[in-house]
């Protein structure tokens, strides 16, 4: 009832910008926090940035000066600006949201498929 989807990957050279977003659609009553991870095979999810529904955001700090996010509440959707990327920024970025859904009180984390990011010396 509740689609994450990402979109905006892709592959750079280091030095190079990305954004990605992700769109949230379906069943949707409302949405609270909503966040940015990003996986390297054999590794643990890692977080790479959050933004509550004002706008207060956190970042990861190997990510602080060089990344964005941000949201646009009316859409019901989120962007990671990625600038300055290095080859350690690869990995597939997965978009989460804590959404409440329609004709339910339940409130409940939502992740999109991931997209993959590819930085390149």
């Amino acid at each position: 009832q509740v689609l994450l989807a990402e979109s905006g990957g892709g592959s750079v050279q280091a030095g190079e910008s990305l954004r990605l977003s992700c769109a949230a659609s379906g069943s949707i009553f409302s949405i609270n926090d909503m966040a940015w991870y990003r996986q390297v095979a054999g590794k643990e999810r890692e977080l790479v940035a959050t933004i509550t529904t004002d706008g207060r955001t956190n970042f990861a700090e190997s990510v602080k000066g060089r990344f964005t996010i941000s949201r646009d509440n009316a859409k019901n959707t989120i962007y990671l600006q990625m600038n300055s990327l290095k080859p350690e920024d690869t990995a597939v970025y997965y978009c989460s949201a804590n959404v409440k859904i329609r004709f339910d009180r339940r409130r409940a984390d939502y992740w999109g498929q991931g997209t993959q990011v590819i930085v390149s010396s």
